[in-house]
């Protein structure tokens, strides 16, 4: 059996059936190019030229199959060497304290906003929490737009003002306290 012809001759259709079994050019590339070693080393197993297609397709999808096998269980063994090595993986999940003192801060600004005039409060969900541009702003509330840039700048300013004075009062507070 003329090896080289074989291969020259099912190697594009093989490749095919592999880009279908590995999911990508890359992989299938890599793996058409192990399975054809496979098939040059353990040609003498082959019985019959005829069914060199199917032989070298099927030697391809074991190849691919392992190489998922290895994708698969690469974050695990990744895992396990760290932990051998006695380093911890950070979590991407928030702590729970940085959580709780996020949704401290959420309270506090909702309680700054609340004390806002009206006028204020309305330029500034408008503009800073829901993100409109200031013509926007401007043109639903029917005010100019210097008008809207003053009512933003005082209801930022005031802002401020309510969460620097919550903020100041609580760390006095928190020092007054008794230590255990």
């Amino acid at each position: 059996m003329d090896f080289e012809h074989l291969a020259n001759q099912h190697k594009d259709a093989v490749y095919r059936q592999l880009m279908r079994a590995c999911g990508n050019r890359e992989d299938a590339e890599d793996v058409l190019i192990e399975a054809l070693l496979k098939a040059y080393r353990h040609l003498d197993q082959l019985q019959d030229s005829g069914t060199f297609r199917a032989w070298l397709a099927q030697i391809g999808r074991r190849v691919c199959w392992q190489l998922k096998q290895r994708e698969a269980l690469l974050p695990i063994l990744q895992l396990s060497t760290l932990e051998e090595e006695g380093k911890q993986i950070a979590s991407n999940q928030e702590s729970a304290e940085s959580e709780v003192v996020r949704e401290q801060m959420k309270s506090l600004l909702l309680r700054a906003i609340e004390q806002l005039p009206p006028s204020e409060r309305e330029v500034y969900e408008l503009r800073d929490i829901q993100g409109l541009d200031g013509e926007e702003v401007a043109r639903r509330l029917h005010i100019s737009m210097p008008a809207m840039k003053s009512r933003l700048h005082r209801g930022r300013s005031n802002l401020r003002k309510y969460l620097d004075h919550l903020l100041t009062g609580a760390n006095r507070e928190a020092k007054q306290l008794p230590l255990p």
